[in-house]
């Protein structure tokens, strides 16, 4: 009887002990923080002249299969008239969704996570002037949106072509995502890339 006895309590105390680690080990365990990058199939770029609506120019890369082996595909060149001023918006989405999800809305919902970088060939544009800020953060760039600390965006900028008429030159935008990483003084080569788009660029 004596024995018994013995064997339930030493059975309860296993039982209790197991519940305990598990409940300790459910309460050690930390969720991982979720960074994904952004599935991303379609990007176009669209110049609006400032001074004519319907004067628009579009340049699009394409990605069918999204986050497989194919990468964003430059379709068309960038072709803006010289000495006039362009507001570049973009349109992102995934069309892997249906119906398609618009990744502009994502960026703006985490605009503290996110940045567009530019680069360019030398004096294509006389605002911003240079060649852009991917390879120097500080460098000009007239974004027109910030996020809630104050740092630019991208998702709407302001350019002004060069008088004078340029063949062949280069435009580049690379949409960076930051999160815990995006400041003042974050560069295009902080964080991790959503995508990286080369195109060529012709003012006449």
């Amino acid at each position: 009887m004596k024995i018994h006895r013995f064997r339930n309590f030493r059975l309860m105390a296993l039982l209790f002990g197991t519940i305990l680690v598990t409940s300790c080990s459910k309460d050690d365990d930390v969720p991982e923080e979720e960074n994904e990058l952004e599935v991303i199939t379609d990007v176009t770029l669209v110049f609006t002249n400032t001074a004519d609506a319907n004067d628009v120019v579009e340049a699009t890369a394409q990605d069918p299969d999204g986050i497989g082996i194919q990468e964003l595909v430059i379709l068309n060149e960038i072709d803006l008239d010289a000495g006039k001023t362009y507001t570049l918006t973009f349109e992102i989405f995934n069309n892997l969704e249906t119906p398609g999800e618009d990744i502009g809305d994502e960026i703006l919902e985490e605009a503290n996570e996110h940045q567009f970088f530019f680069g360019f060939s030398d004096d294509a544009f006389t605002n911003p002037a240079g060649n852009g800020n991917i390879d120097t953060a500080s460098d000009p760039i007239s974004y027109n949106d910030k996020d809630e600390n104050g740092n630019p965006v991208g998702l709407s900028t302001t350019w002004t072509t060069a008088v004078t008429a340029l063949s062949g030159g280069t435009f580049t935008v690379r949409l960076k995502h930051q999160p815990d990483v995006k400041t003042s003084t974050s560069g295009a080569n902080d964080g991790e890339t959503d995508f990286n788009l080369l195109f060529s660029l012709n003012i006449q």
